[in-house]
């Protein structure tokens, strides 16, 4: 088993990660997000109504306007955007978790390349998908500033990147440990650290909060379909990934039990 094929197969479960993720996010987040949207768009035209006068507009902006300027429409962004953006983060996401699944094969214990697959598909999700979501969790459209999204953007991925450090020295923690104190005490103090350090850091960061009077159920109902979605991702990734290399595992070891066999006689 070598990393080519940890890599093919990463890439196939990334493939069907990214239409499984892409089916939810559109029957399940897309609804929500054109609620958002039609909210959005319903504050601008009350704005309007009330007699707001728009904003001045400087040479440079009226020079700039007369430029032809693409404009992707909302059908396209809801369908074959979101389909590509699907497939281009499934693709990623199965092709890294499959070479770090084939780098840490036989150096987490004595877990069968399918078993540790699995714990390396599990600490992903947890630690890029799940606590950062419930630090900075998605927003619909109409929710934030464009004036800070530079910060919330950088944000989000220092807590990103704090939260897979972590989660690797939590891992190697976990396995040096466990050669001292047992195979259970090195899970829990791998887990311990690693609650430690996030929960700090999410005091640490600074929170944002730019809601505003957006609906309460709606933006539940957001998040919760975009926590969907990635689960989805992820879970499909890492049931499929672990199917496959555990596939490739019986079949490569079937194999050497013949040549062993046929050696012997």
């Amino acid at each position: 088993m070598n990393a080519r094929a940890f890599l093919v197969r990463g890439l196939l479960a990334g493939l069907l990660a990214g239409l499984a993720a892409f089916f939810v996010g559109y029957q399940v987040g897309e609804p929500h997000v054109e609620a958002a949207i039609a909210l959005e768009e319903a504050g601008a035209a009350d704005s309007h109504s009330h007699g707001e006068e728009p904003e001045a507009h400087s040479p440079a902006a009226d020079e700039a306007g007369d430029e032809e300027v693409f404009k992707v429409s909302r059908e396209t962004q809801r369908t074959w955007g979101l389909l590509t953006g699907s497939l281009t983060i499934g693709l990623a996401w199965g092709g890294l978790v499959a070479l770090v699944a084939a780098g840490t094969l036989g150096r987490i214990g004595r877990f069968l390349p399918g078993q540790s697959t699995a714990v390396i598909s599990l600490i992903g999700f947890v630690s890029v998908a799940l606590v950062p979501f419930l630090k900075y969790p998605a927003t619909p459209p109409a929710v934030g500033s464009g004036d800070t999204i530079g910060d919330r953007t950088a944000l989000y991925f220092g807590f990103l990147l704090l939260s897979v450090a972590s989660a690797v020295l939590a891992t190697y923690l976990a396995c040096r440990l466990r050669e001292r104190i047992g195979t259970y005490g090195g899970v829990v103090a791998g887990i311990a650290a690693y609650l430690l350090v996030v929960i700090v850091a999410a005091l640490v960061f600074a929170p944002v909060s730019e809601l505003g009077d957006f609906p309460a159920d709606t933006l539940w109902s957001f998040r919760l379909s975009s926590m969907l979605t990635l689960a989805t991702m992820w879970g499909v990734l890492g049931v499929v990934l672990t199917g496959l290399v555990s596939r490739l595992y019986a079949r490569e070891t079937a194999l050497a039990h013949r040549r062993e066999l046929a050696a012997s006689l």
